[in-house]
């Protein structure tokens, strides 16, 4: 039981890899008698070991000029739809790799595969999110990006877990779908907190359905005032221009930062 999120375990396998145990679960469970106290004490290990790793990967995409951005929300929000029409989109102008987090199965990674991309699918097995450790061993399979490379990491669909997991991105991107209520920031408030970017996905739906847009943008800037939020649709190719212009932006950034 990881004692941070309160999920079944952190195992974790990497495509091509042996599945091991999460490297920062403690070996021995707190047993409910040690106290707050001592639950408290592992929880801050559990996520400054994380950050260490972190910090690390954040030093390699800096010393190479690769913008690392971590999409985060809810499954069905339509992240990987998102990312195999920005593929598309970037095709034979920015390179662009890709690391796939979830569950089970190797669908998203195939389907990023398909779209011209490296990916490694990183399978968490009970784990509700990827920590900066998995993308280490997922970066050591992905062909080195050059300088303005860009890396999106796709994280496991869950509002609570990744947002107190860094894992040396430059960013998070927080991914709400309209067909989500417009209450999402204000009841996940860490994750949106933690977002430097929101996009609010599959706006082609808007006529459809009962969704006040002001309303959740509104809630998201309650809880994060300086957050960018940018209307998106794969179908209707609304706002993809713009999300492709602040990948570009930043990926030219980490290149002239690494020069």
């Amino acid at each position: 039981m990881c004692t941070t999120c309160g999920c079944g375990g952190h195992g974790a396998t990497v495509e091509h890899s042996r599945k091991a145990a999460h490297p920062y679960v403690p070996r021995r469970r707190v047993a409910p008698s040690a106290g707050e106290g001592r639950r408290i004490a592992v929880e801050q290990d559990l996520l400054a070991r994380n950050d260490a790793e972190a910090a690390l990967n954040r030093g390699l995409f800096a010393a190479r000029g690769v913008f690392a951005v971590n999409l985060v929300s809810s499954p069905g929000s339509g992240k990987t739809s998102l990312l195999v029409e920005t593929l598309r989109r970037l095709a034979g102008t920015v390179p662009v790799a890709v690391i796939e987090g979830d569950q089970q199965t190797r669908r998203d990674a195939d389907r990023i595969r398909a779209a011209g991309a490296p990916a490694v699918q990183v399978n968490t097995g009970k784990g509700c999110h990827l920590d900066a450790r998995m993308v280490a061993r997922a970066l050591r399979q992905l062909p080195p990006l050059p300088a303005g490379g860009l890396l999106l990491i796709e994280n496991v669909g869950n509002l609570v877990c990744p947002a107190a997991f860094d894992l040396g991105e430059a960013h998070k991107v927080a991914v709400l779908s309209v067909t989500e209520g417009e209450d999402k920031p204000l009841k996940y408030p860490d994750m949106f907190r933690a977002a430097a970017l929101m996009l609010l996905n599959k706006c082609d739906l808007l006529p459809h359905l009962d969704f006040d847009v002001g309303e959740a943008e509104g809630f998201a800037r309650r809880v994060n005032p300086s957050i960018r939020i940018q209307r998106t649709s794969v179908v209707s190719g609304e706002g993809l221009d713009a999300w492709l212009d602040w990948l570009r932006a930043g990926a030219a950034a980490a290149a002239r930062t690494a020069a």
